[in-house]
């Protein structure tokens, strides 16, 4: 097998045994990125000189018996929209073209300091501001499953390097779903945090209120080791809450007796246009969760479409008002569809905002009832599998269905991972998102990594 193939964990493991050096492996996935990206356009800056300056200094430290941790020599790729001193952070947008940061964001510092090597930034929606990444600046990220598919998005370089194995694991934000979608489209595995665990210093806003950062990788496992790392209070980020992280559980732990709940009714309603084989997916593993022990139940689920319409509507507002100076100033450098969202954002009312922050005040007391009954909750994480590129509904007008199963836990602030649980008819992969209670990361990361152990969807590969 081939050493991109290989998922972080394994790779880790090779490198602390000294069996494969950091500079093989940098060289494998930049040969890699250099054969493929041109096809996929997932990256947008590739920091080769300085991946490998990093590989060899890592190849160094773990020779003298200087070894930081599972990321020490590992090659990850950071999304576009985290500040990283020294490399230019476009955030997918022309305007900031020579944008070279003179510190990292907090979450890359913390990656560094691990001994990670960073591959490049990764292509996004330009801005974040929506889930396809057909960026007209840098161009349209392809999903690897199926090259005329959309990636998802923002973060959909992420989901799309990984899927091709171009990196180990990867960086991605989530303001409505941008980690879980392309997670989604791309049959890979994101975390969502709770707001507030992983410090967003640093990350260019979409809105302050509902911006997460998080990791992506190919397993559970991977995104735990991320997660770990990132994971922290930040006092110089006024977003970041000091709450314990702890060492995780052992995942193997697995779920037996736990009562986990899966959201049928008003979730999975005709206005989402869900895809009969998404839910018969969904329901399937919701049955694996049954096989491993655990006692699942229906439940209707309420609120969703107005927690989704909330979120949206909080999106575009806080980032009309980041954005207030270019929108007047510079309103052609942005993109048709961004352009479009900042100008429907400068003009809602400010009755439309207060009602927003109020939904979201209950919709949050509502989740979080919900699991003083359940440990889990499964969902879909999108209604359907990967859109084509050129249908025109790809974007603007599709964008409240392909967010309507992830934009109520951002307003909600719950941690959601999204991994995969099947694929379509077409080949293209169906995610299933899992959903705790604010703070148990754990429990996400110990759910998913059984579901993940009791099924083989994770070892399919694109063939492109």
């Amino acid at each position: 097998m081939e050493l991109t193939a290989l998922t972080l964990n394994e790779v880790a493991d090779l490198i602390a045994r000294g069996w494969v050096s950091p500079v093989e492996l940098t060289e494998a996935y930049l040969r890699r990125i250099d054969l493929l990206d041109p096809q996929l356009i997932s990256f947008i800056t590739i920091t080769a000189d300085l991946a490998l300056e990093q590989a060899r200094a890592a190849q160094e430290e773990i020779g003298r018996g200087v070894y930081r941790g599972p990321l020490h020599g590992i090659p990850l790729a950071i999304k576009d929209l985290f500040e990283t001193a020294g490399v230019r952070t476009t955030a997918g947008s022309k305007q900031l073209v020579q944008h070279v940061p003179v510190d990292d964001s907090a979450v890359v510092a913390r990656l560094r300091a691990a001994g990670a090597i960073m591959l490049g930034k990764l292509n996004m929606h330009e801005w974040a501001m929506s889930v396809t990444t057909i960026n007209p600046h840098w161009g349209t990220c392809r999903n690897p499953w199926d090259l005329n598919r959309i990636a998802g998005g923002s973060s959909g370089g992420s989901g799309a390097a990984l899927a091709a194995e171009l990196c180990s694991g990867a960086l991605g934000s989530d303001t409505g779903g941008s980690i879980r979608v392309p997670a989604s489209f791309c049959g890979v595995v994101g975390l969502k945090p709770t707001f507030g665990r992983v410090s967003t210093r640093g990350v260019l806003p979409l809105s302050w209120n509902l911006d997460h950062a998080g990791p992506m990788a190919r397993r559970v496992q991977d995104v735990a080791i991320m997660q770990q790392i990132i994971a922290g209070y930040d006092p110089a980020d006024p977003y970041s809450i000091d709450a314990p992280v702890g060492d995780y559980p052992d995942l193997r732990a697995g779920v037996r007796g736990w009562r986990v709940a899966l959201a049928l009714d008003g979730f999975f309603s005709a206005s989402k246009q869900p895809d009969p084989e998404v839910i018969a997916a969904v329901r399937a593993a919701a049955q694996v969760f049954e096989q491993l022990g655990a006692q699942v139940t229906e439940i209707a689920l309420d609120g969703t479409q107005t927690a989704t319409r909330a979120t949206l509507n909080m999106i575009v507002t806080d980032s009309a008002a980041y954005h207030a100076e270019r929108l007047a100033q510079q309103p052609d450098d942005f993109g048709a569809d961004v352009l479009e969202s900042l100008q429907r954002g400068a003009k809602l009312a400010g009755t439309e905002y207060v009602l927003a922050r109020r939904t979201q005040t209950t919709f949050r007391r509502q989740i979080e009832q919900l699991f003083d009954d359940y440990e889990i909750l499964l969902t879909p994480t999108t209604p359907v599998a990967a859109p084509p590129v050129d249908e025109p509904e790809s974007s603007q007008s599709r964008r409240p269905m392909l967010v309507s199963y992830t934009a109520p836990f951002n307003l909600a602030g719950t941690p959601a991972l999204s991994l995969p649980c099947g694929f379509t008819g077409d080949n293209l992969p169906i995610g299933l998102q899992i959903v705790a209670r604010p703070w148990a990361e754990a429990t996400v990361l110990q759910a998913g990594y059984a579901y993940e152990q009791a099924t083989s969807w994770h070892d399919r590969r694109p063939s492109f």
